[in-house]
């Protein structure tokens, strides 16, 4: 059985779809960002960097797990799925992983930061992180015109940017002209496993839809910023 802590964010969904993905039996535990229980004692014990997601394995002797992409890598290994154990197709998949590490993730989260979460508006701030965002788009695009999924075969790859791309519309990104991921979008979409993932441990919908409730939602995770 895995314990999962996350709350619901695109890297906590990373985990939580990886789970449903693999069919993997897990228990979630939510994690109140807003409270600073991420700086809890006791969640320390778990991950010493205070974020979520993470795990604990209670079939390794408790073993823990942090960092999102570590947890998509090792649940992956675990059920022997979603990752390839050949030298190339794996550098294939890690390849993309960490390509949303390293990109999609950290500039979608800064666009969001100063686009949304700072109460003064840096303009040439919220350019930079979305118009870089929006190239890092384009990569994925370009990619999705030559294979199906992002590494040929669906794998952790796709799970991963996908959690991060969903939320273009809160980080202020464009995707017109971008008819491969789109494609690629409404595909991943359409899997169950993914549905539910998404869903833990609670649906955000302000996050990927247009609506009410934006403001208040931005102005409750501002609190996050300083902890």
């Amino acid at each position: 059985m895995i314990d999962l802590y996350t709350a619901s964010t695109p890297n906590g969904w990373k985990a939580s779809v990886t789970l449903e993905e693999l069919e993997l039996s897990y228990e979630t535990t939510a994690i109140d960002m807003m409270k600073g229980v991420q700086k809890e004692e006791w969640f320390l014990e778990i991950n010493p960097n205070g974020r979520i997601p993470a795990i604990v394995d209670r079939d390794e002797g408790d073993l823990a797990v942090f960092e999102s992409g570590a947890i998509m890598v090792y649940l992956a290994e675990k059920a022997g799925r979603l990752l390839p154990t050949e030298r190339g197709p794996r550098a294939r998949v890690m390849s993309w992983l960490m390509f949303q590490m390293g990109g999609i993730g950290p500039m979608m989260g800064q666009a969001n930061v100063f686009s949304r979460y700072f109460p003064e508006k840096i303009q040439p701030a919220i350019d930079r992180y979305q118009n870089e965002s929006r190239r890092l788009f384009e990569v994925l695009d370009r990619q999705l015109g030559r294979t199906e999924w992002l590494a040929d075969d669906y794998s952790i790859a796709d799970i991963a940017n996908f959690c991060w791309v969903r939320t273009y519309k809160w980080s202020g990104v464009p995707i017109d002209g971008l008819a491969n991921m789109r494609r690629w979008l409404d595909a991943m979409t359409a899997r169950p496993g993914v549905v539910a993932g998404c869903k833990v441990p609670v649906e955000i919908k302000q996050l990927t839809e247009d609506g009410e409730g934006a403001e208040e939602f931005a102005k409750n995770a501002r609190t996050i910023l300083q902890r």
